[in-house]
């Protein structure tokens, strides 16, 4: 029950926040005006923009139990699997806040500083369930914060992609997403900007580059050697960097076509919890070389000489 309830809230939280991207992205964030009913109505007339803000919240309402049912299978087995006495904790703090958030961002009527803080609640809340469905499927008896470089690295870039993530939300949720329409300079201008919505998109565009370039180092550090799953998952999430770079490019190139925006949106959310995945594989694995577990582990296996 940990494990099914883990995945379907981790899977179900996702698609919440790919479907709230793109209620935004369609400017129906406001076609249902109160909260929580809908035009003061259970099930409204289901037209035009309000298909999608409605069914936003129907499935983030239909996650919100499947975030209790995982919370509560995760306690039941909380002297059995280590961390997950933590991953509770923090799920059900920012499981909460994210609860009252969705009601006072349609109280501020959909504010770009309301969407961002609804929006990085949600990346908190969608990470955390991820950590909790990694914990479910690999069972841990014991979990140590990694203090190798690599380790921290890949801390870094979990932070990166969510301060990255949220600075985009703002671009996104103010309408700075072509405030500047060249690349990689600000309209011939300069580096940072010389309007409000300029400066917003030239802040997201040097914390992407940042971003690319420790990631460049944790996915080179993590070829030379970790644990193969470690590995795995920051390669992936290098690929998934890279192709958000591409995305970025293409929407300022095209102007932000609708669908680019979502995938842009939606690769963003995706490279953050790859990095969050590796994170949780080295808590359980480590970050030593693949090479000399082996080499440990083959000389535990040595039978003593007569």
């Amino acid at each position: 029950m940990f494990r099914a309830f883990s995945l379907a809230a981790a899977a179900s939280a996702f698609l919440v926040v790919v479907l709230g991207s793109w209620v935004r992205i369609n400017g129906a964030g406001m076609t249902c005006p109160d909260w929580p009913l809908c035009h003061h109505a259970l099930v409204p007339a289901l037209v035009g923009g309000v298909v999608l803000e409605w069914s936003h919240r129907l499935f983030a309402f239909i996650d919100g139990f499947l975030v209790l049912g995982a919370l509560w299978a995760g306690w039941r087995v909380r002297h059995a699997v280590a961390g997950v006495t933590k991953a509770v904790a923090f799920v059900a703090a920012v499981f909460l806040v994210q609860v009252a958030l969705g009601g006072l961002t349609v109280a501020l009527s959909n504010s770009p500083w309301s969407v961002v803080v609804h929006w990085a609640t949600a990346m908190l809340l969608l990470g955390g369930l991820t950590g909790l469905a990694i914990l479910a499927i690999v069972m841990p008896h014991r979990v140590a914060v990694s203090r190798s470089p690599l380790g921290w690295i890949m801390v870094a870039c979990a932070a990166l992609a969510f301060v990255t993530m949220i600075a985009g939300s703002y671009v996104s949720s103010s309408g700075a997403g072509l405030a500047c329409t060249t690349l990689p300079g600000c309209d011939g201008g300069s580096w940072s900007g010389s309007f409000p919505a300029q400066f917003a998109q030239m802040t997201h565009r040097w914390l992407a580059a940042i971003f690319l370039l420790v990631a460049t180092v944790a996915a080179y550090a993590a070829a030379l050697g970790t644990t193969p799953r470690v590995r795995v998952a920051v390669l992936f999430a290098y690929a998934l960097v890279i192709l958000q770079i591409m995305l970025g490019f293409a929407n300022v190139a095209w102007s932000l076509p609708t669908v680019l925006r979502e995938a842009h949106a939606a690769d963003a959310v995706a490279t953050f919890l790859a990095f969050v995945a590796s994170v949780v594989f080295a808590t359980i694995d480590g970050t030593v070389p693949a090479a000399s577990r082996a080499a440990v582990s083959s000389a535990s296996n040595v039978e003593p000489a007569r």
